[in-house]
């Protein structure tokens, strides 16, 4: 193994300061003691080059570049990018600059109060960080990364929102319009996936990350709720994990249903079929109500088939005559409906959520 002197075998360093110094032939940076991270930059055989370390080593070669983007995020504590990936930097307007290899230069004017120093290394602040995340990528994965770093810093969805409002830069207002639909609530990409579809249907919209309390203690934490009708909706990727932790879900799941909730999984596979997804949740809702209206039956649809049958059969005049089983609701039926078509042409309200349809499940269940 070639030589590689004590003090840089844990450093990332360039090259021709190390041959100026002495320290290093003009070949030896070229040997196999050292790992070349891009031209003239190298890191010595102890060095973990995970991304947090290839980003900080970027202020070598560019002394006067902002870390920015996933990387800001990394160094934020937010693992947005791996290793492979590119450092994402912003320089000054008309910086002249080679092309690098490993690193994506963005050339803007950042405001003094937008980039401070983390380490020795400079990086764009928190808020400004959330605002170029939010226009990085495809809308909804651009909202799931919002989420994933407003659940791991100190600032929350109302401060980051107010500061794409005010945003003047290009993409703000791209920037505003997936901040507005972070919550910073969900533990994974995927429950965020959940999160949009559930808003985009006629269904009310859910409390997320919601404690089920039963018998004086929390019995469990779902994704998604709506506690007057005790419906949860989960995303399915915990099940997957060994035979205890199947265990524990499964003692979870009887906890809730004990405690009288109705459970949907959902799993990837059912992302591939929104509509059937939303129709299932609907389903439960739908059943939720009808027991809440007080009905003797357990399902409206077999209500629904009984007393067709009972009709046909002459046993059944109209509504009100004694004997006769007790019509379906009309604000239930013209809620599941609404929660059943949701592909229906909406108009969405203050809160993002469909007016109408908001309307018509509050009328039917309060």
């Amino acid at each position: 193994m070639p030589y590689c002197p004590p003090d840089l075998r844990a450093a990332v360093f360039r090259g021709s300061d190390a041959v100026r110094s002495g320290q290093l032939t003009p070949a030896h940076p070229r040997s196999t003691a050292f790992r070349a991270l891009a031209r003239d930059l190298y890191a010595g055989p102890d060095v973990a080059l995970d991304h947090r370390a290839r980003a900080a080593a970027v202020r070598l070669l560019l002394p006067s570049a902002v870390l920015s983007g996933r990387s800001a995020a990394v160094l934020w504590g937010v693992p947005l990018a791996g290793p492979p990936d590119d450092v994402e930097v912003t320089l000054p307007p008309g910086t002249t600059a080679g092309r690098i290899g490993g690193v994506a230069v963005r050339r803007r004017v950042l405001r003094p109060d937008e980039v401070v120093i983390h380490g020795e290394v400079q990086v764009t602040g928190l808020v400004r960080t959330g605002l170029d995340l939010a226009v990085a990528a495809p809308h909804d994965e651009a909202v799931a990364v919002v989420d994933r770093f407003l659940r791991a810093v100190p600032v929350d969805q109302p401060e980051l929102l107010a500061a794409a409002e005010a945003d003047t830069a290009r993409g703000a207002r791209r920037a505003e319009a997936v901040v507005r639909l972070a919550d910073g609530l969900a533990e994974s990409p995927m429950e965020t996936v959940v999160r949009l579809l559930l808003h985009r249907s006629r269904l009310p919209p859910p409390v997320a990350q919601f404690g089920v309390v039963h018998g004086g203690r929390e019995i469990a934490r779902v994704d998604f709720a709506w506690p007057e009708h005790r419906v949860a909706v989960e995303y399915d990727g915990r099940w997957h994990a060994g035979t205890e932790q199947f265990a524990r879900d499964r003692a979870r799941l009887n906890r809730l249903t004990a405690a009288g909730w109705r459970v949907v999984s959902v799993t990837a596979e059912d992302l591939a079929h929104p509509a059937a997804l939303v129709a299932r949740v609907a389903a439960e809702l739908a059943r939720s109500m009808w027991h809440a209206a007080g009905s003797r039956a357990d399902d409206p649809a077999t209500t629904h088939i009984q007393r067709r049958r009972r009709r046909g059969r002459g046993q059944v005049g109209g509504a009100g005559r004694r004997g006769g089983t007790a019509r379906t609701p009309k604000t239930f039926r013209r809620a599941t409906r609404a929660a059943l078509s949701p592909h229906m042409p909406c108009t969405a309200g203050p809160g993002g959520v469909a007016d109408d349809a908001r309307n018509t499940w509050s009328t039917g269940v309060e």
